[in-house]
């Protein structure tokens, strides 16, 4: 593979305190695919040296820092790569999931977790203890008189999976949270919804408010929600959609795919009776977060982090084959 217009000059580690070469190449049709098998090719690096320079910050996509050397990448992708050529990069440990998440990124700004099904983020009164902010701050030794508990940022329902972040202190935590005010964050949900979709994609825009029972529906007045939805493949009852959410409302997706009549499977609060599915035995909602990005709130550099479906997704897509 010959360098296209790449770019080879020293560069200057801050960590590790050795000279270092940055690598700028653009990706080529024929280089399409994992970025690992890419960056292996463009250093001779073996695929366990690549993956160890991954984890060490070494390779950025388009200016987003990779964190996954599974990623794929296509032609006119620019990759950036930052190395020692002398340095033997190791896999750092990875992060065993601890009752319901698993961290998948961390420093001394935030936190970004894999949550599963059937665990809240935050108490819901003063005496649960079972909350996912609870137990993280507890994994990462910050419940001592001297630590603060990680910082929340934004929630998932407790039988929704995915991304989360959290800050590690409470400033780290507001820088993140007027991204999401200003609507800069990437978030992509995976949902499988009852019947079959008929648009193969489009917009839902309602202004939610809360009623007495503390559900939310549409209404004239409330929250602005603006939900986009794309079909990824329609079954005999049910279909797989992408969403991505413009605003980030309590229950946006359930409420707003209940009232298109097309409720997520597993739903026992909004249009129930419908999201009952046989094929979908489990007790947790068919939704998860999957893709999630954001500006560091240090150096503001993009950080982006994507997750496959769970189990339970893929189990009801082969049944359905």
């Amino acid at each position: 593979m010959a360098l296209n217009q790449a770019l080879v000059r020293p560069h200057y580690d801050q960590d590790i305190r050795m000279p270092q070469k940055e690598l700028k190449y653009s990706i080529l049709s024929s280089d399409s695919g994992r970025v690992d098998l890419v960056v292996a090719r463009l250093l001779g690096f073996s695929r366990a040296r690549v993956r160890g320079l991954i984890d060490h910050s070494g390779v950025t996509i388009n200016d987003e820092l990779c964190t996954d050397g599974g990623v794929a990448v296509h032609e006119g992708d620019a990759l950036l790569l930052q190395y020692d050529p002398q340095r033997k990069y190791q896999e750092k440990p990875k992060e065993r999931a601890t009752r319901g998440f698993q961290v998948l990124y961390k420093d001394d700004a935030v936190v970004v977790v894999n949550k599963e099904s059937g665990i809240l983020t935050v108490p819901t009164d003063r005496r649960e203890t079972n909350s996912l902010v609870d137990i993280l701050s507890s994994h990462l030794n910050h419940n001592n008189p001297r630590r603060q508990k990680v910082s929340v940022v934004h929630r998932l329902d407790r039988d929704t999976s995915g991304l989360l972040i959290f800050g590690q202190t409470k400033e780290y935590a507001d820088i993140i949270i007027k991204q999401f005010a200003a609507r800069k964050p990437e978030r992509e949900y995976a949902a499988i919804v009852a019947g079959v979709v008929a648009k193969d994609k489009g917009t839902i825009e309602s202004f939610l408010q809360t009623d007495k029972a503390l559900n939310q529906k549409s209404g004239a007045t409330g929250e602005h929600a603006i939900t986009h939805f794309e079909v990824r493949a329609r079954y005999a009852n049910a279909t797989l959609v992408s969403v991505k959410l413009e605003t980030g409302r309590r229950n946006q997706i359930r409420v707003h795919f209940a009232e298109m009549g097309h409720p997520v499977l597993g739903d026992t609060r909004y249009d129930a009776h419908k999201a009952a599915h046989a094929g979908w035995p489990y007790k947790r909602l068919a939704l998860h977060a999957r893709i999630l990005g954001f500006n560091h709130p240090v150096d503001g550099r993009p950080l982006r982090f994507e997750q496959e479906l769970p189990r339970e997704f893929k189990s009801f897509s082969e049944k359905r084959k």
